[in-house]
């Protein structure tokens, strides 16, 4: 499952890294795909917009057993 899940982040880190910023993966429980922002996306104010309409979008219809994405901040 990490496998899948790092093969759609790597289709979009691309355009995070050039804003500054990355993704990464934390962990999959119970069809939920946990995700820490870094760089400038952990502070960018669209940090939800990316998340819901391009990283969770991808996520869920690539992988089928991904039913949500949430976001662990710095302090979790």
């Amino acid at each position: 499952m990490q496998e899948k899940i790092e093969t759609v982040l790597d289709k979009l880190r691309p355009f995070l890294i050039s804003d500054g910023g990355n993704i990464e993966f934390v962990k999959v429980e119970n069809g939920i795909c946990y995700l820490k922002f870094l760089g400038h996306c952990a502070t960018c104010p669209m940090m939800l917009v990316t998340l819901n309409d391009s990283i969770k979008e991808a996520l869920i219809n690539e992988i089928d057993e991904i039913v949500d994405v949430k976001l662990i901040s710095e302090e979790d």
